[in-house]
């Protein structure tokens, strides 16, 4: 089932935003080249919300601790983080993002 979140124009290029489906918080992120991506927003580490993180065009990193994340497998890819966070799948339809997910 694909849940709409917002129009690819609600989120600046190089940022992200927390939304909520179900009881899971999930980072979107606007990637400086054009990208949108989707993970778990939860750093491994220290439970830290990884949307008020530093976007890169292929990385999250969590503003705490440092501990960077891939945006395409969500496998932590610096220390202190060692476990990956959950990536979900991103559709865009007529400018909308989706999340292709069944937390709903």
């Amino acid at each position: 089932m694909a849940t709409r979140i917002c129009a690819v124009s609600d989120i600046k290029k190089g940022s992200a935003i927390r939304v909520k489906i179900g009881d899971t918080a999930i980072a979107i992120i606007h990637t400086p080249d054009g990208q949108i991506k989707a993970l778990d927003d939860k750093c491994s580490h220290g439970e830290i919300s990884l949307s008020e993180g530093f976007v890169d065009n292929e990385t999250i990193e969590c503003w705490a601790h440092g501990a960077k994340f891939s945006l395409d497998t969500g496998a932590p890819l610096s220390l202190p983080a060692y476990e990956p966070v959950a990536v979900h799948e991103v559709i865009i339809e007529s400018g909308d993002i989706f999340i292709e997910t069944d937390l709903v």
